[in-house]
Formats: C-alpha cells, structure tokens, sequence
C-alpha cells in the first residue's frame, strides 16, 4: 500500500497535499464570507438607492478600503493579485496572515460600494495568505521550499472558489507568474486545493455561474447548419481570427493604462487620488444612468454583461465597453481593492458582442465568448486560464472552445509583452540564472586577515604570499580600505627594494570593489571586466567587509548541485 501511494503522489509528501486540501477548505469559507459581504450586503443595498447615494458610493468605499488598509491591515497596500506574484518571485515568499483581515473588508468596501473591480483580487491574496500561514504553521513537518507550492495551491483555490472553475484556478495559478511560461511544480497541490475549494464553495453558495452567459437557458449553444466536424465552421475561426486581433489591441492599451495608473498611486498623494478618483467613477455612473437607465460603470461587472447580451445598438455597446474600461483604471488609480480578472472577462465580453453584432452575428454567444477569452489572455497574459475558463463553463463544446483557441493565440501575438501585472517575469529561469540572483552575502568571507598600507613589500611576502598561500590581499588602514596588495604587481619589483618600498606605494588602487548589497551576477561581471578573481566587499563608507571569491562562487554552485538547492 505504501509503494502504491508513493506511486500517486509522485515525489510529494502525503503531508504537503493534506495541507493543500486544508488550503483549500479554509480559503473556500473565507471567500464565501468575503462574497456575501460584498455582493449579497454591500452591492445590493447600494443599487437600491438613489442616483445620488449611488454616485457617492465609490468615493465612501475607497475612502473606507484606506483608512481599512491603513489601520486593520497595518499599513498594507491595496494590491491582491500582484501580491501573489511577487511572492512567488520571492526566495521567501511572505503575506502576513495579520494584514488578511483588512485586505478583504477594503475589498468588499471597494466593490461593494461600487469599484470597477473583481472579488477574485482578494480572493486570489485570502488563498495566498492562508496557504503560507498554513506552511508556517505546519513548518515542523513541511520542507522549507513547500512554502511557495501551497502559496501557489492557495492561489489555485482562490481562483476555483470565486469563479466555481477549478481547472481554471490551476491554470490561473500556473500561468500568473509568466508572461510567456508555467510552472508545473505546484500542480498536485493545486489541483487538490482547487478541488477543495470548489466542492467546499459551492456547498455553501451553490453553483450559480458567475458569467451570465452561462446560466441554464441562457446559452443558446446550438449546431447551427453548415457546421463541420465538431460543430467548428470556417467562418467562426476568421471570426476568432478578427476578433483575436480587436482584442489584443484592445487588452495592450488597458494593460498600459492600468500599469500607469497603479504607478500613480506611488506618485500621488492619497487624498487627490481619492477625490478625483471618486469624482470622476461618480460622472461615469450617471453618464451610464443616462444612457443605459442603469449605473453599469459600478461593480464588477454582473450587471453589465447581462445588459449587453440583451440586445442592443453598436453605439450604446461600444459606450459601454469604454466606461467600463475608465472606471476599472479610475478604480485602481483611486486606490480600490480588487482584481482585473473579472474585468477583462466584462471588457471582452462586451468587446466579443460589439464584433459579433457589427459582422451580424449578435445573437449568437460565440463572439461574446471567444471575446472573453482573447481579452483576458491578452491583458493577463493567460491564454491558456482564458480557454480552460470557456471550456469550463460552457461544457466543453467544441464549437466555442476551438475558435476561443485561436482568439487567445492571436491576441497573444498582437497584445504584445506587456500585462496589467507589474510583477510577472517573462519566463522561468534556468539553475544558473536563479543562482547568479542570490546576495553577494551567500559567499562574503569576513575572517579576511588584511595588510596595512605601511608594511613593507619583504612583511607581505613573508606573512601573506608564503605564510598564508595569498597572492592578492585587501590593504586596510583606520581610514578604511585603501585597495589591494597583489603578487603580481610586486614581482615586477626588485627585491632590493622590499625591505624600503610599502605596501602603500605598490597596491593597486583602483581594484575594482563590491557592495553587500550585490548579487553574484553582478560581482562575477565585475570580475571578468576587470580580469581579477577577487573582489574586497565595502559599505558606503569605505569600510572593509570582507571578500568574494572566484572560486567560492565555484564552489557554491557545486554544494547546491549536491545538496539540490
């Protein structure tokens, strides 16, 4: 039994993946609380209200996430996704399960007041967060560098609660940290707490679809005649094709404006963005009020899609289309918590109905769909999370999946290398580029015994070249360092001299340095440019650290190679 086990688990201890599932239970009633506050309280009374409250709303919700975020999350930034990211990038991945409480009632007062923002922002930071509180807490019997698979796991979870998609919480979870790669470490962990998570979320909620489009009797999925083999026709992929390109335009744009505006938030002082980030989502409200008779710019977006799958008029779709894509930049930019996921899926729906309508095809759900998933894939950089989420919850069908295939593909191509996350890299890097990140401090000796400027030449081949095997050796005086006394430059000298000369007056003192602050890329570039094999580490004021070497770098990588560091 137990040869059998180890055989399902391929290499992962049965204590990681219980964790995974407890991750993903505990995430499921966390995100279950988070939407009920948000939606089923906030967002419901606020639309009961009238014009007036309800144009005040984002400015009271924002106002609340700050003063949440400061004082509840201790001073913690309104960013969840990207929190995610980063940590990933981490050696030590790190989210205080402390700052959990405040991040997510200032995202239910964000959204639930009226953000352009998505539940699966914070939900994405809760399964995170509850993912490495869980390793810390279990640290005696988890390995160290489990940390990041149940952050990932934790991520996976979030993702399957919030939209009732588990494979597309994996691939999200999988996908996220590249713009341009996965990572498959952390697919069994996911996989069982996205698992968890669904089957616990949707025992409490239920499993109502979170996109409209998808909901019993609304999904006119048909094979229509002329269809060929699995329902794909040759029309529905120039379709996808056209469409892939509007929404890889489209999503390189937003991806633009949403990285300029959460740049802002660092440059503008909280108390301007808040007013005219509120000023301006509350000009957008009743501008949609006018025009549609209902606030759509407000929320994450329910609303929205089901009122452009309605029926309606080029002008007023592709109004709405850019309202909604001025109030989720206005929301980041003002300081809302929340995510983009759930935006980008609004966008390209409704980007998806514009196009199907102008080519005479809005009655249809196809362009709507393959919409959804170019755009998503083209701002978020995950292609293959936006066909697995049409796949999900459109039942598999192949006259949808096919074509959404290639609209994420081409949106690929046109969106670019940019992404609305700041923290994504390009993709993974190889053993030695991770190692070359490590700090100058992995290999710092600072038992280093130095010569002072004023000994002679015949002291330090005596002490240091014979005594020590030293053929390069810091010259440190109570000043600081001075730079360094190498064999090299002293054989040239005649040897009636050693006993006259200094080692002040033969040292080499432009010896290229170090900063404790390096990495080992930078101090093995330091060395190949200037042709040495060791490098004095100082501090800001000349004080001498200690030093790096060639060959400790060598040897480094030989132990992490051994030890599978």
């Amino acid at each position: 039994m137990k040869k059998y086990l180890s055989l399902v688990v391929r290499g992962h201890d049965v204590r990681l993946l219980a964790a995974s599932v407890a991750t993903g239970v505990l995430t499921a009633v966390i995100i279950s609380i988070f939407q009920a506050l948000t939606e089923a309280v906030a967002l419901t009374w606020l639309f009961k209200q009238a014009l007036t409250v309800v144009m005040l709303g984002p400015i009271v919700g924002i106002g609340a996430a700050y003063l949440l975020l400061r004082y509840v999350g201790r001073g913690t930034s309104s960013a969840t996704s990207d929190e995610f990211v980063r940590s990933f990038h981490d050696r030590h991945p790190r989210l205080p399960m402390s700052e959990l409480p405040g991040k997510m009632l200032a995202g239910a007062a964000s959204m639930g007041f009226g953000a352009a923002l998505g539940l699966e922002g914070p939900s994405v930071y809760a399964g995170s967060s509850v993912g490495l509180w869980i390793h810390k807490r279990a640290g005696h019997w988890l390995k160290r560098d489990e940390a990041k698979l149940l952050l990932t796991a934790g991520a996976a979870a979030g993702i399957s609660a919030v939209f009732k998609a588990p494979a597309t919480g994996v691939m999200f979870a999988m996908e996220t940290p590249y713009r341009d790669d996965v990572t498959p470490q952390a697919l069994l962990p996911s996989l069982l707490a996205s698992a968890a998570s669904y089957a616990t979320f949707v025992s409490l909620v239920g499993t109502k679809p979170v996109i409209p489009l998808f909901d019993a009797g609304s999904a006119f999925i048909t094979n229509e005649a002329g269809s060929s083999a699995f329902g794909v026709r040759a029309v529905d992929l120039l379709g996808a094709l056209l469409l892939g390109v509007a929404a890889g335009l489209a999503g390189r744009g937003f991806a633009w404006l949403v990285r300029r505006a959460k740049r802002a938030t660092h440059e503008t002082p909280a108390a301007t963005r808040l007013l005219t980030g509120g000023a301006v989502l509350a000009l957008l409200a009743l501008v949609a009020q006018i025009a549609f008779g209902s606030p759509l710019t407000l929320g994450p977006g329910s609303e929205a899609m089901t009122w452009v799958l309605g029926g309606h008029g080029l002008g007023l779709i592709a109004l709405l289309l850019g309202l909604r894509i001025a109030a989720t930049v206005v929301s980041v930019y003002a300081g809302g918590v929340g995510g983009l996921f759930i935006p980008l899926s609004v966008q390209g729906l409704i980007l998806g109905q514009f196009v199907g309508s102008a080519v005479g095809q809005g009655n249809t759900p196809l362009y709507p769909v393959l919409g959804l998933a170019a755009f998503l894939g083209a701002g978020y950089r995950v292609p293959i999370t936006a066909v697995m989420f049409v796949a999900e919850t459109t039942g598999g069908v192949g006259s949808l999946v096919v074509p959404a295939l290639v609209a994420a593909a081409v949106s690929q191509v046109v969106a670019g290398p940019g992404s609305v996350s700041g923290f994504q890299m390009s993709h993974r890097q190889g053993h030695l580029e991770r190692r070359f990140t490590l700090p100058l401090t992995s290999i710092l000796t600072t038992d280093v015994l130095t010569v002072p400027p004023d000994a002679t030449i015949s002291e330090f081949v005596y002490s240091h070249v014979l005594g020590r095997r030293e053929r390069v050796v810091p010259v440190v005086s109570d000043e600081g360092y001075q730079g360094m006394a190498r064999l090299a430059d002293i054989s040239e000298i005649d040897r009636d001299q050693w006993e006259d000369l200094t080692i002040g007056e033969c040292m080499a003192a432009d010896h290229p340095t170090a900063r404790p602050t390096w990495t080992l890329r930078d101090a093995v570039a330091a060395m190949q440019e200037a042709d040495v094999d060791v490098l004095a580490v100082i501090d800001e004021d000349g004080t001498f650290i200690g030093t790096v070497k060639e060959l400790d770098i060598l040897k480094l990588d030989e132990i992490l190679d051994e030890t599978g560091g």
